[in-house]
């Protein structure tokens, strides 16, 4: 099922960008010869709010984050694991806030027009709660992955590089 999902994801993204890219060079032309299209700048906009979500969400399942570990990787491979798993714990508590807010955010916001698009604003802060859910399930699905894998600690949550132990130094 993630299989299909990530799929669907990337087919998606694989739109979005260019249409955005489309969006914005014709809306510069059509500007340069007197026919603004004012909608097309907020369309992009709407894209981009789902676009960096979609991407997020890509990038915590393939544990491509930009991640700087220098500490933890002194650390035993159980010791990483455990300190892994508790900001992961942290990471969804804070997505769950995130969704909360969103959802409330997406409500006040129903009947709220998108610059002159005409669209609902309620399309731009669904992005949140939405890309809140995917992204805590991506997190969820690297954390039971490496928990099946604790015995050997073979994988972790967010690092793709196997455990290598530390270099020594000489003295």
């Amino acid at each position: 099922m993630f299989k299909r999902l990530a799929a669907l994801e990337l087919l998606v993204s694989a739109f979005i960008l260019p249409s955005i890219v489309v969006l914005v060079f014709v809306a510069a032309i059509m500007r340069s010869f007197g026919y603004p299209l004012i909608w097309s700048m907020d369309l992009a906009q709407l894209l981009f709010i789902w676009l960096c979500f979609l991407g997020a969400t890509r990038a915590m399942r393939e544990k491509a984050h930009i991640g700087i570990d220098l500490a933890v990787r002194w650390l035993k491979p159980r010791s990483r694991l455990k300190l892994e798993f508790a900001i992961s714990l942290i990471i969804l508590v804070f997505l769950a806030f995130l969704m909360i807010e969103g959802c409330r955010l997406t409500i006040l916001n129903t009947e709220r027009r998108f610059g002159d698009s005409g669209l609902s604003y309620a399309w731009v802060t669904a992005a949140v709660p939405l890309g809140c859910l995917m992204i805590a399930a991506a997190l969820l699905k690297n954390m039971v992955e490496a928990w099946r894998q604790r015995p050997d600690v073979g994988s972790f949550v967010y690092s793709r590089i196997e455990f290598e132990p530390p270099v020594e130094r000489d003295a």
